[in-house]
């Protein structure tokens, strides 16, 4: 681990390659799990006030657990999270014709209905955050479904930290990255 501000970072971040290939993989990450994604409190409140918004984007079963469950609710280890459809996928997730699970929350930012792209744990999987009191850990979460993004990352040399890039500038800020990326430099460097 090493430190950058109020941030511990795992050498991991950097160590590792990964590049989403949802040609393998379906988008499984937002269908797969026992939980929703998780939320900061402030996003919430986002969901609450676009919602009306992003619903027509989403399915008709995602309409329903949203409207049954809420736009956000407390998971098991008292965390906000997303609704599920029947214990399983997201309820913004929507699919392709292909059957890619794909985030309705995104294709509403795309097509210019809101200014919210996303959860930010959603944007920087599979880098995942947890906050203390006095520190904010940043690291890599390794899951099976994901084995294919691996191969790919490695192939194309894309660290993980670099795959992440806008979503960790959208969390930390730019100067923030800069010294990531030094760190990287440094860590890396034989």
């Amino acid at each position: 681990m090493f430190q950058i501000g109020d941030t511990l970072i795992s050498e991991e971040v950097l160590e590792n390659d990964f590049v989403c290939n949802l040609e393998a993989c379906k988008g499984a990450c937002c269908v797969e799990g026992e939980a929703g994604a998780p939320l900061e409190e402030t996003e919430t409140k986002i969901l609450d006030a676009i919602y009306p918004q992003v619903k027509p984007f989403l399915r008709s079963e995602g309409i329903q657990a949203i409207e049954t469950q809420g736009t956000h609710l407390r998971g098991l280890d008292g965390e906000w999270e997303t609704p599920l459809v029947n214990d399983r996928e997201c309820a913004y997730v929507i699919f392709s014709e292909k059957g890619v699970a794909k985030c309705g929350l995104e294709e509403a930012f795309e097509a210019g209905a809101t200014l919210w792209k996303k959860p930010i744990s959603c944007h920087l999987y599979p880098v995942r955050i947890r906050e203390f009191s006095e520190l904010t850990a940043v690291n890599y979460h390794k899951w099976q479904i994901c084995n294919a993004a691996c191969s790919l990352g490695k192939t194309l040399e894309v660290p993980v930290y670099k795959f992440v890039r806008e979503a960790l500038i959208r969390k930390f800020g730019e100067n923030w990255y800069q010294e990531l990326e030094t760190a990287a430099k440094e860590h890396l460097s034989p």
